[in-house]
């Protein structure tokens, strides 16, 4: 377990690495977003920003959603792999939108896990990206796989791997950890031929 000192020193060099990280998902409302999130699941970001604008244009809002056609659903985010499944949480949690939250998607933690198809990972990325209120960190297979390399956490559950990064990392940094860690995982620490000669945080890491 790294201390919380050397977890800032770590955040510290991937900011100066990847000044520009950000979000990669494209949206304009916190539903979008919602919506946006749960087509990311085992789906590539840019495969996800290459069906929504088509989603969308015809399911803009909650309400609207809520009315589709399930088919319709599936065969627009057919591209995004497990379709059937996904159409079926989005039109529940829009419905569920609709009837508890008036339409408008919830600003706490709690909330946005009790919607159809939004787990803690996914209501991370909501807090952060909707409404720029981080209230951890989301571990998804980036954040997993960097956490266990460098030394953050031995646990292979996110929940747990999420618990152990809370323990080291200032909530100042919950915004900026939550980008680094993706944009460190698919520019440098791949999955299966990680650039540790280029890595910006190889001397923190435990794996090599």
């Amino acid at each position: 377990m790294k201390t919380k000192k050397v977890a800032i020193e770590i955040i510290d060099l991937m900011k100066r690495t990847y000044p520009d990280a950000t979000c990669s998902l494209d949206f304009q409302t916190p539903f979008q977003m919602v919506i946006a999130v749960m087509l990311s699941a085992q789906c590539t970001d840019e495969r996800v920003n290459k069906t929504t604008p088509e989603l969308f244009a015809k399911y803009p809002t909650a309400e609207t959603m809520a009315l589709a056609d399930i088919k319709d659903l599936e065969k627009i985010i057919h591209p995004c792999g497990f379709y059937k499944n996904k159409a079926k949480n989005m039109k529940a949690c829009s419905q569920k939108l609709v009837q508890e939250f008036n339409g408008i998607v919830p600003r706490t933690m709690e909330e946005l896990q009790s919607l159809p198809g939004v787990g803690r990972k996914s209501a991370n990325v909501v807090m952060l990206e909707a409404f720029h209120n981080p209230q951890g960190i989301a571990v998804d297979t980036h954040a997993k796989r960097i956490s266990n390399r460098i030394g953050f956490s031995k646990e292979t559950e996110p929940e747990k791997i999420e618990k152990d990064l809370l323990k080291v990392i200032p909530k100042e940094y919950y915004y900026d950890v939550n980008h680094l860690f993706v944009w460190h995982g698919r520019k440098t620490c791949d999955a299966r031929k990680p650039n540790c000669e280029n890595c910006c945080v190889k001397e923190y890491c435990e794996s090599r």
